[in-house]
């Protein structure tokens, strides 16, 4: 592939990756998109780092709450920045893959497909969405770094000190961008399998690994996930692995595995196995939730890397069988991947991401056209993201009365409630 060829691969990337989420510039906040630009504000200056630090949560979302920081105070309070700033790294995650790919020796035709479909994939689209889920993207981001700096590292004739140190340090802001970078580690030794000599440098990356888990385990007095029961490592493991690789490869996933296990295509088994591995290694860190028996979409991030490998090779397989008797149906499979990856984002996704919206919302134009006190009824999101939607959106704290009942929410779920009623409830302590 040429200089000028690579060009306008990249530009062609990068449109498809924007394609399916143009419309998210456009989307309201959602509910913890309040406390992600929270606690940018709390902990996003350099004033604010020695807090930032001493918290054994936040300071595993070190890079997030810096990057929402730096976004509000330099474009303001609106969804578009933010949000356009999530489509920008996805955007530089497509080309990573693409970077990534190449370098690991598939070469740039199988780099090209994977970022394509890495770039569309419906699968991952809540770490895209959903501003709040931005630390998927930023752990992604330095840990496909590591990976590529740890490649390069591992070519090179003479073990360069500043490009290893290069490594280490891209993977420290892995570290600060959430915990699932421990993943990294076991990420460069499949990388590095038929040269041990450089085992022996993987040391200080585990090393440095530990001591993350170390840290935060002292500090899980005050770990929200070690009080909240969302994590235990009595969790069934093995399982929530199993149900999340069914859930990622259906159905492209598991099509392109029958195919290429079907076309006797032996040449691909390498990418399949570093695929797979790859796949299981990245949902590692996640598969210690109780909440659900498989992993949350915006989990499948990085995982869905692999998944990008095994159908590349089955596309390219695929074209090379039918290139010469029907050279348009590889033309016509891109256009069915693309119509539909893109489509159910656009008309499914798009529409579940606006319902997600519809309480704050609905409940900030309430705010603004009431008198008085607000009596809030079958609202699906706790407390505390009601005050901050309406703090932050108003610049007033609101006089809510709770009532507990269930989660359907409708418009009508939310009403100013009257002086005596609001009397009455203040009086109580309700309020």
């Amino acid at each position: 592939m040429t200089g000028r060829k690579l060009v306008w691969g990249f530009i062609l990337l990068a449109g498809l990756a924007a394609a399916p989420y143009l419309t998210v510039l456009e989307q309201p906040f959602i509910s913890d998109d309040y406390l992600q630009i929270t606690l940018g504000r709390q902990y996003g200056a350099t004033e604010g780092w020695s807090a930032l630090a001493a918290d054994p949560l936040y300071r595993a979302r070190s890079t997030s709450l810096v990057l929402t920081y730096w976004t509000e105070r330099l474009f303001g309070f609106s969804p578009l920045p933010f949000y356009l700033s999530a489509l920008v790294l996805h955007v530089l995650n497509t080309l990573l893959v693409f970077l990534l790919t190449a370098r690991l020796g598939m070469g740039r035709r199988m780099a090209l497909c994977a970022a394509a479909f890495f770039a569309i994939y419906e699968g991952h689209q809540e770490a895209v969405m959903w501003y709040a889920a931005l630390p998927e993207l930023l752990v992604f981001t330095f840990a496909l770094v590591t990976l590529l700096l740890w490649s390069r590292w591992l070519a090179a004739e003479r073990r360069r000190l500043p490009l290893y140190a290069a490594t280490l340090l891209a993977f420290v802001l892995a570290l600060l961008s959430k915990e699932p970078a421990v993943a990294v580690v076991p990420l460069l030794a499949v990388l590095s399998w038929n040269q041990r000599l450089a085992w022996p440098w993987i040391t200080p990356f585990a090393l440095l690994a530990v001591g993350y888990f170390g840290i935060t385990y002292a500090g899980r007095e005050t770990h929200q996930h070690f009080g909240d029961g969302a994590f235990s490592l009595q969790a069934p493991v093995l399982l929530t692995i199993l149900n999340s690789l069914g859930s990622l490869v259906w159905f492209w996933g598991l099509l392109s595995l029958v195919a290429l296990v079907a076309w006797r295509r032996l040449r691909d088994s390498r990418v399949v196995l570093l695929a797979l591995a790859w796949i299981v290694i990245a949902f590692l860190p996640y598969s210690f939730l109780t909440y659900m028996p498989r992993v949350p979409s915006r989990h499948t991030y990085l995982a869905s890397v692999g998944l990008a490998w095994i159908v590349a090779a089955a596309f390219l397989a695929f074209r090379r069988r039918f290139q010469a008797a029907r050279p348009r149906l590889a033309y016509a499979l891109v256009a069915v991947l693309v119509l539909h990856n893109i489509g159910y984002i656009l008309v499914k996704k798009r529409a579940q991401f606006l319902d997600r919206a519809e309480p704050t919302e609905a409940l900030v134009e309430l705010a603004r056209q009431a008198q008085g006190p607000i009596r809030v009824r079958c609202f699906p999101y706790n407390a505390g993201a009601a005050h901050l939607a309406v703090e932050m959106r108003l610049g007033r704290t609101p006089e809510l009365i709770w009532e507990v009942t269930d989660s359907r929410f409708t418009r009508a779920c939310l009403e100013e409630a009257p002086s005596a009623v609001a009397q009455g409830a203040d009086a109580a302590g309700g309020l």
